[in-house]
């Protein structure tokens, strides 16, 4: 994949977990290629490719690589769990290695593979004080002040989390655009609508932050996980159904696993004319 661009082009891929889909530039070896313009660009599924999250894979001096993260409306993305998964199945097999430390703002995260060709990754401790998240102002952050009592959590970027009666009957294009913007998230939020059905298993929707509904959600998984545990309704381990499928979440002492599938859906190349016109 890295080897076919050029200067007057750039190769990458399209990758997805469960449905959450992710173009990927492998720019190792080189300057970083990805501005604000071309995220965009790039994110735009009617001119460009289309993607949930654009992941930038960086050579890196204290890690395997470096990861950096990007939304589709141009913003940065803290983090992404299931981008983390797919970029780690594609460098595992490049590398011929069964695990993989990948630095991210975030900080370092392990990633390994699993039974049944899945791939898991350790998303690092909850951030769970106010200022961590962060929120405006110090509230409680397992009952925030806002309609609904939803639980707030960090994990590399932040998270509303709702518990509702019926996952399937929330208006999530109405009301998460509302909660990603409140005042009490300087840095706006993805929201997380939960259903909890036993302490085992738990339905989710999400509303992602600069990019709108998506049909699965990585680090929104962990903080529903935590949030759902934190709140005497599950235990430490969920199955958990998003829109797209189902993940693996494992709130450890060393931090929260998930696992999941991966897919590599293709390889390919921008034109010159599309990047010159950004």
């Amino acid at each position: 994949m890295r080897d076919s661009s050029s200067s007057e082009s750039l190769t990458f891929m399209k990758m997805h977990g469960l449905g959450n889909d992710f173009v990927i530039l492998d720019s190792r070896g080189r300057d970083a290629v990805v501005t604000e313009a071309l995220a965009r660009g790039l994110g735009d599924r009617h001119r460009g490719v289309g993607f949930d999250q654009l992941a930038e894979i960086r050579s890196s001096d204290s890690a395997d690589i470096d990861l950096d993260f990007w939304n589709s409306d141009g913003s940065r993305a803290g983090a992404c769990g299931n981008a983390t998964r797919c970029v780690a199945q594609y460098m595992m097999d490049q590398l011929g290695q069964d695990s993989l430390t990948i630095r991210t703002t975030r900080g370092l995260l392990h990633a390994e593979r699993a039974e049944g060709g899945l791939v898991a990754v350790n998303m690092g401790h909850p951030q769970l004080g106010w200022a961590e998240v962060p929120l405006a102002r110090d509230v409680d952050t397992l009952h925030l002040p806002l309609a609904g009592d939803p639980v707030a959590v960090g994990m590399g970027n932040p998270h509303c989390v709702f518990f509702v009666d019926s996952a399937e009957s929330v208006d999530v294009a109405g009301l998460g655009p509302r909660f990603e913007k409140d005042p009490l998230f300087p840095e706006a939020t993805n929201v997380e609508f939960a259903e909890v059905r036993n302490e085992g298993e738990i339905r989710m929707r999400v509303w992602e932050r600069g990019t709108g509904i998506t049909l699965a959600c990585g680090s929104g998984a962990c903080a529903t996980a935590v949030a759902a545990h934190r709140r005497g309704l599950t235990g430490r381990t969920v199955r958990m159904e998003v829109d797209g499928g189902w993940l693996m979440l494992d709130w450890r002492e060393d931090g929260v696993w998930m696992t999941g599938p991966t897919a590599h859906v293709f390889d390919a190349t921008l034109s010159r004319a599309f990047l010159e016109a950004l």
